[in-house]
C-alpha cells in the first residue's frame, strides 16, 4: 500500500468517527441532563473529547505523510507521535475532570441530592457501549493497516470510552436500585480507565520517538533475510530503530575480502534493495561491508 493510499485510509477513518462521536456525545449529554445522571453527563465529556482527538489524529497523519525536505530530510513520521502524545495528555486531563467531580460530590455528600437517573440515562449507556466497541473495532483495523500510532491512540480512545459507558451503565443501575453513591462511584472508576488508556498511548509514543529497536521477530527475520542473500558471508552487527511508524535498519556484513569493489558493493546493494522490497515498515538501509575472516575453533 502506498504512503498516498495509507493517509487517505487514516483520514477518511478519522472523519468517519469524528461525525460519529460529535453526534454520539450530543445524544449521550442530553440523556444524562434529562436522565438525571452525572455519569452519563461525565461520559458525554469523555466522548466530547474524542472529537478533539480526532482532529488531531487527521493533523498529524497528514503532517507525518509529507514528503522528506530540506529541513526534515529524513521524513516527517515523527509527527504521528506528536499527535499521539497530546492525545494522551488530552486523554488525562478529561480524566482528571471526570475524577474531581466523581469525589467532590462523595466527599461533600452532594450525590445525596441527585435525582433517580431514568431510563433514558441506561438506554444511553446500553447504545453508546455498542457504538463505541463498533467504532474501537473499525479504527483499530484502520491503524494496523496504516501501521499508524496515531489512529491506534484514537482506536483506543475509543475503547476507553466504551469501557467508561460500561461503569455509566453500572452506576445508573445501580441509582435506579437507591445505592445513589453507585452514580459518582462510576465516574471515578471511568476516570481510572482513562488514565490507563492515557499511560499506555504516551508511553508507546515515547518508545517510537527514542529510536527503541523495532521488536525481536522483525530483527530475526530480517537477519535471516540478510543471511540468505548471495554474497554475504556473514552478518557482523545488525541495529534497527523506530522512527514514528517506520523502520531504519543499519547492517555490517562480511564478504570474501578478495573480491573487487564493484562485486561488494553489488552484495551490499541486494542486501539494501531486499530488505526494503521484503520489509514494507523499513523506510531506510545502510549497509557497511567489512572482508570476511573465518574464525578459529579457539574463536
Amino acid at each position: 500500500m502506498q504512503s498516498t493510499d495509507l493517509k487517505k485510509t487514516a483520514v477518511k477513518t478519522s472523519v468517519i468517527t469524528l461525525i460519529i462521536n460529535f453526534l454520539l456525545s450530543a445524544f449521550k449529554l442530553a440523556a444524562g441532563i434529562l436522565g438525571n445522571s452525572l455519569a452519563m453527563i461525565s461520559d458525554a465529556i469523555h466522548s466530547a473529547s474524542d472529537v478533539f482527538s480526532t482532529l488531531i489524529v487527521i493533523i498529524g497523519v497528514k503532517a507525518a505523510s509529507k514528503a522528506a525536505d530540506k529541513n526534515h530530510p529524513f521524513g516527517h513520521e515523527r509527527f504521528e507521535c506528536v499527535a499521539a502524545i497530546i492525545l494522551s495528555v488530552l486523554l488525562l486531563g478529561t480524566g482528571v475532570f471526570i475524577g474531581y467531580s466523581g469525589v467532590s460530590n462523595i466527599v461533600t455528600g452532594a450525590y445525596k441530592k441527585f435525582e433517580m437517573p431514568t431510563y433514558l440515562a441506561l438506554s444511553a449507556a446500553v447504545i453508546s457501549i455498542v457504538v463505541k466497541e463498533v467504532m474501537f473495532i473499525y479504527t483499530m483495523r484502520a491503524a494496523k493497516k496504516c501501521n499508524s500510532g496515531a489512529l491506534k491512540a484514537d482506536a483506543w480512545h475509543h475503547q476507553s470510552d466504551a469501557l467508561s459507558s460500561v461503569g455509566s451503565l453500572v452506576g445508573i443501575a445501580g441509582a435506579m436500585l437507591g445505592v445513589l453513591i453507585l452514580d459518582s462511584v462510576a465516574s471515578i472508576v471511568i476516570c481510572l480507565l482513562i488514565f490507563k488508556a492515557a499511560v499506555e498511548i504516551f508511553m508507546d509514543a515515547i518508545k517510537k520517538m527514542t529510536d527503541q529497536a523495532c521488536d525481536e521477530k522483525t530483527e530475526n527475520e530480517i537477519k535471516e533475510f540478510i543471511l540468505t542473500c548471495e554474497g554475504v558471508k556473514g552478518l557482523d552487527r545488525l541495529m534497527t530503530r523506530l522512527f514514528g511508524n517506520r523502520i531504519y535498519v543499519i547492517a555490517e556484513i562480511s564478504c570474501e575480502s578478495e573480491i573487487p569493489l564493484h562485486e561488494a558493493h553489488d552484495v551490499a546493494e541486494r542486501v539494501h534493495t531486499g530488505i526494503e522490497q521484503n520489509f514494507p515498515l523499513v523506510k531506510h538501509v545502510t549497509v557497511h561491508v567489512n572482508p570476511y575472516e573465518e574464525k578459529s575453533d579457539g574463536e
